[in-house]
């Protein structure tokens, strides 16, 4: 003799404190989503507005760097990236070390001050060296003598890392923070950017020369347009889940009164 199987019960609609839980949580998300994917259209933005500026500046006659009278007007927006020329002394006695990361491999920056004829000091990046180079030793440097002439890219003041800070007092370096270093190597009347020098002509047999210049990374990611997409279709994920809620709590409260009607006594009297 077969048993016969359960009748099937749907399940009981939630509650109002399950659904109140349920229906705060959807809208901080939702809210949260939209916030963050319309962040990402600002991003997006500002990414492509910065793209075509540097690509501007990069592809712009080389012009003279800027000198004490046009400091306060350099900013960022306008001269970050553009090639500019400049004449002067270095002085190698006052040069520092910076860390870097290149596809030359790990190394360092040698950034060393020149002064130009009206006094003025720029920092200027002379290009990467290998850590064994020279003994990282200021006397045994090299580099032109007297006058010379630098082209280069105009590059903004450096921050610390997050996870990498510039120990002056140690002479441990990971940006090039202009006011740091200058302050550091007792400099004064100095510029408020830096130069990234070109790359200077192979030496003998093509082999490269240190400082190594003309390794400035303009690269700039723009994924932006695929962030803004996940974090909107996040948040239609979450518009669309808690329609499917409320469509099933609606339809669970209608079975319920159904059932409650089609019960003995539950119906009205004839």
């Amino acid at each position: 003799m077969n048993a016969k199987s359960a009748p099937d019960h749907p399940a009981p609609p939630r509650g109002p404190v399950a659904l109140t839980v349920l229906g705060l949580l959807a809208v901080v998300f939702f809210a949260a989503f939209v916030a963050l994917g319309t962040w990402q259209v600002h991003r997006r933005a500002w990414k492509l507005d910065l793209i075509e500026r540097v690509e501007r500046n990069l592809h712009a006659p080389v012009a003279d760097a800027p000198g004490r009278a046009q400091w306060p007007q350099v900013t960022a927006a306008a001269d970050e990236y553009r090639r500019v020329r400049l004449r002067g002394t270095f002085e190698y006695d006052r040069q520092t070390y910076v860390w870097a990361s290149t596809d030359e491999g790990s190394g360092y920056w040698v950034v060393t001050p020149l002064r130009t004829a009206d006094g003025a000091l720029v920092l200027v990046n002379r290009g990467f060296v290998p850590p064994e180079w020279c003994g990282r030793q200021a006397q045994c440097a090299g580099g032109p003598a007297g006058e010379t002439e630098v082209t280069g890219l105009l590059r903004m003041s450096e921050h610390d890392a997050p996870l990498r800070r510039n120990d002056p007092a140690r002479d441990s370096w990971y940006a090039r923070d202009v006011p740091a270093i200058a302050a550091a190597r007792g400099l004064a009347g100095v510029a408020p950017y830096f130069v990234d020098a070109d790359a200077a002509p192979a030496g003998a047999a093509g082999r490269a020369t240190w400082p190594q210049g003309g390794l400035t990374v303009v690269s700039f990611p723009n994924n932006h347009l695929s962030y803004l997409i996940t974090w909107y279709a996040l948040a239609l994920m979450v518009a669309g889940a808690a329609v499917y809620v409320g469509r099933s709590e609606y339809r669970l409260r209608r079975q319920a009164r159904e059932a409650a009607a089609g019960r003995p006594g539950g119906g009205a009297a004839s």
